[in-house]
């Protein structure tokens, strides 16, 4: 765990608090004590310029890279008359450097395993393993779900076979089974 996922993680120890967030400004990370966060939070490039609102909730295992921004699309309206709810982060989401999830009314979710590319903008929810890309940012592909890690020799074959199989069968829906690349989903 790095050193700014570490102190993100501890950042509502009683005794510790308001060392950690000096220790958090630092780096030009604001998470305030409301956000809900998982475990396995991994946190690159030490953050910089990652900032929360409070009103966020984060899953297990979700990645945040430097420059990230969730909060709110509306922030000229008061905050007691902001029609937005919450924002949720699902478990397994990539925020790439740059990537602003933005809500403006009701709850925003990124969905179970989602990317949100770099310095992309997202205003609506996403469903679970999708790619998402743009400024507004729109579904640009899809990705396959992580397969559990193998528990012996032969179940890592078994999951490399199933990863070609994935993969070919990918190619031929592509392709129109021409066997032929036709070049990149769109």
């Amino acid at each position: 765990m790095s050193l700014v996922a570490s102190l993100i993680q501890r950042r509502r120890h009683p005794l510790l608090r308001r060392a950690v967030q000096e220790a958090l400004a630092l780096y030009g990370v604001e998470v305030p004590a409301a956000v809900e966060i998982g475990t396995g939070l991994k946190v690159f490039h030490r953050g910089f310029g990652l900032v929360m609102h409070p009103w966020t909730t984060i899953g297990d295992d979700v990645t945040l890279y430097n420059g990230v921004t969730i909060g709110r699309a509306d922030p000229w309206v008061p905050q007691q008359r902001s029609l937005m709810e919450r924002i949720v982060v699902e478990d397994g989401a990539v925020l790439c450097s740059g990537a602003k999830v933005l809500c403006k009314q009701g709850v925003l979710t990124v969905g179970r395993g989602t990317v949100v590319g770099a310095n992309a903008v997202l205003t609506r929810s996403t469903g679970p393993w999708e790619i998402w890309a743009g400024a507004p940012a729109r579904q640009v592909g899809v990705r396959t779900p992580a397969l559990p890690a193998p528990q012996s020799p032969h179940d890592h074959q078994d999951a490399q076979d199933r990863a070609r199989s994935t993969l070919r069968a990918t190619s031929v829906a592509r392709d129109g089974g021409s066997g032929r690349s036709s070049g990149p989903v769109t």
